[in-house]
């Protein structure tokens, strides 16, 4: 249960499909000067290091946001695409906030949703972090703790499943909640389903940001459906955003063996998504799958519906 660990995917692209989404549905919030409080129901460590040996044993912020922070030379004129201009508004945003966690240059650190959502708090807003992975939370405990924001920020090791719909609706009645597990087993695509279930009956009107995998497996291509349908019947505006980088055909190695290709694809799905959202987020998407195309199958789709 306890063997999954993000610092060997952190900066990957589906962090940076993430992240993206993160920051532009976030700083949209806190333009009212109502106080916020925000969710994570799978919080991690935190922070982490690229160039330590989690990060370092997988590779993959290599194919991510590395890449776009340290992008190939621009194609010729003749050639020239999408991918070759400076990075639509929310990508650079993006960009920039990894940026501002290694001011002395390079890219030793990678900021994880805690770190990025705390960065842009203010004052009145409130963070709540739910780990449940005993390293995990005591590093994210330790991290917290390094940023002295007092009462602004509780890490809880706690389910988030289990236990984050206590604290809805927030008392300002204004919230968003992330959820991102790691889907390492198939039950977690149903508590997420059910969890978003319940959570908006007790906060209708909060912002809900779904973050999952898209693979080879029947509950992975049937869990943005389920979130469709409790948009749907709760009459609600939803959003699908997703990223594809490569095939998730499963190919054979020389001698025989069966090379699976690891993570192809990811989306984002939120309900009551910032009426801006979409608008911001279709040039970044376009850049992603271009920038961060491993084969001729990378795409993106962006879809919406609802009130």
């Amino acid at each position: 249960m306890f063997s999954y660990r993000h610092a060997f995917h952190a900066g990957n692209h589906a962090d940076v499909l993430k992240h993206t989404v993160l920051i532009a549905t976030l700083e949209h919030l806190v333009n009212k000067d109502a106080p916020l409080t925000v969710l994570d129901t799978h919080a991690g460590a935190g922070l982490y290091r690229l160039d330590g040996d989690y990060a370092g044993t997988s590779g993959e912020a290599a194919d991510g946001v590395l890449r776009l922070l340290d992008p190939a030379p621009p194609p010729a004129p003749a050639a020239k695409t999408a991918a070759a201009g400076a990075p639509a508004p929310a990508l650079a945003r993006y960009l920039e906030l990894v940026r501002a966690f290694n001011p002395d240059g390079g890219h030793r650190v990678y900021p994880g949703s805690p770190f990025i959502v705390q960065h842009l708090l203010r004052p009145q807003d409130r963070l709540k972090l739910c780990e449940l992975h005993p390293t995990d939370s005591r590093t994210l405990a330790a991290n917290i703790a390094q940023l002295e924001a007092g009462r602004q920020v509780a890490v809880l090791r706690e389910d988030g499943f289990g236990t984050a719909t206590k604290f809805l609706p927030p008392p300002s009645r204004r919230g968003l909640v992330l959820v991102d597990p790691s889907y390492e087993i198939k039950t977690d695509y149903g508590r997420t389903a059910g969890f978003v279930g319940e959570a908006l009956k007790r906060f209708a009107t909060g912002v809900f940001a779904v973050w999952h995998p898209i693979i080879p497996r029947p509950e992975a291509h049937e869990l943005p459906r389920r979130l469709r349908t409790l948009a749907t019947r709760a009459d609600k505006p939803w959003l699908h955003a997703t990223l594809t980088v490569k095939s998730s055909k499963v190919t054979a190695t020389p001698d025989g063996q069966a090379r699976r290709p690891g993570l192809p694809a990811s989306g984002m799905f939120l309900i009551n998504p910032p009426w801006t959202l979409a608008e911001q987020l279709r040039p970044a998407l376009a850049q992603m799958a271009e920038r961060l195309a491993q084969d001729r199958h990378a795409a993106f789709t962006l879809d919406s519906g609802g009130a």
